[in-house]
């Protein structure tokens, strides 16, 4: 079976319309995912999740920072709570996080979404699972909100599974780095967490995480991985640091269950970045997921902000990963893109060789 999880509870639809963060995105994967015009749509099953209970969010977040989502996801929430307060847990009206109405339910339905595909896949009623809506919190942090990530939903999923004894490995294409799920994770050796992305050099956010030398602390030295890229970035530059360090990381860590963030700001016309893949290097890396994954993985979404290459990026890596064939007006931009920066393929290879080293 392969299984879309979303549903109307999972979209935060009262984000301030200045926010670069639009609601329709999952809903416009699903619609390319799920119509019958695509060949493949009755192989597709379509479920809404159970919502994420307290003790499930509470394995990766602080209790005090649950409560703080909660009191502000009511309207006018805002002004009934000491700014002070507000702040600190990474909230404010005007910033990455904007509180919003039904935020907690929202966050907490995502983060169900995503165990939902875990549990599906790793019982094998499922072999692929993706969860459009999730992914995008992977800044969130155990008691801050970060990056418009409320509950790390990526996070949440990982823990349930790890205390299920399953090894999880965690592979975040978004061109931010995947800081949160790694904070969260650094330490654990039964995780293994992989993020390809713009260096935090140039983009939030930020260093030093996020570096090649960032490898884990304690007994998870070394399952933390990062491949940073440099700005410009091209397909073959960015395909090449994948294939050198990921699929031999797979193959060593042995992983039960893959997990895979499939951000699309990467992608050439991404307004919030500066690499530059298109299409095709999307459906290429969710092929080879699926080879070295044995064709049983959990996928969710993540950035993306061009609102109409988005969805045509997320359908077409949800066919690649369950070996489907792939629309081909899904991937009608330019096969590749203008090179700005020649310097920037030896300096992703130098970086990517310290990593291999």
């Amino acid at each position: 079976m392969n299984l879309l999880v979303h549903g109307p509870a999972m979209i935060a639809s009262h984000m301030p319309v200045s926010h670069p963060l639009k609601p329709g995105r999952a809903d416009d994967a699903q619609s390319l995912i799920t119509d019958p015009r695509n060949g493949w749509a009755e192989l597709v099953t379509v479920v809404a999740p159970p919502m994420a209970t307290d003790m499930d969010i509470a394995r990766v977040h602080d209790l005090s920072y649950i409560a703080m989502v909660d009191r502000l996801s009511f309207p006018g929430a805002m002004g009934r709570v000491p700014s002070g307060e507000v702040k600190r847990f990474g909230f404010s009206s005007h910033g990455d996080n904007p509180p919003f109405p039904e935020m907690g339910s929202i966050a907490r339905n995502v983060s169900g979404g995503v165990i939902h595909a875990l549990q599906q896949v790793s019982t094998g009623n499922a072999k692929v699972a993706f969860v459009p809506s999730g992914g995008v919190n992977h800044h969130a942090m155990p008691a801050t909100a970060s990056g418009f990530g409320v509950f790390n939903d990526a996070a949440v999923g990982i823990a349930w599974a790890r205390d299920r004894g399953m090894r999880v490995m965690y592979v975040d294409l978004d061109v931010h780095h995947g800081d949160g799920v790694e904070a969260m994770f650094a330490s654990d050796p039964q995780v293994l967490t992989v993020s390809i992305h713009e260096s935090t050099r140039y983009l939030f956010p930020g260093p030093p995480g996020g570096l090649a030398n960032s490898i884990g602390t304690g007994p998870g030295t070394g399952f933390a991985v990062n491949i940073p890229m440099a700005p410009y970035s091209d397909d073959k530059t960015w395909m090449w640091a994948f294939e050198e360090i990921v699929p031999p990381l797979h193959g060593a860590f042995r992983p039960d269950i893959t997990l895979v963030q499939c951000g699309a700001d990467a992608y050439h016309a991404d307004p919030l970045a500066h690499l530059l893949l298109t299409e095709n290097v999307y459906v290429r890396v969710a092929e080879r997921l699926r080879s070295i994954s044995g064709g049983r993985l959990v996928a969710t979404g993540g950035g993306g902000y061009d609102v109409e290459a988005t969805p045509r990026i997320w359908a077409s890596m949800f066919a690649a990963f369950s070996g489907l064939p792939v629309k081909s007006n899904w991937l009608h931009g330019p096969k590749s893109a203008p090179i700005l920066d020649p310097g920037a393929s030896s300096r992703v290879m130098d970086e990517a060789k310290g990593v291999v080293d």
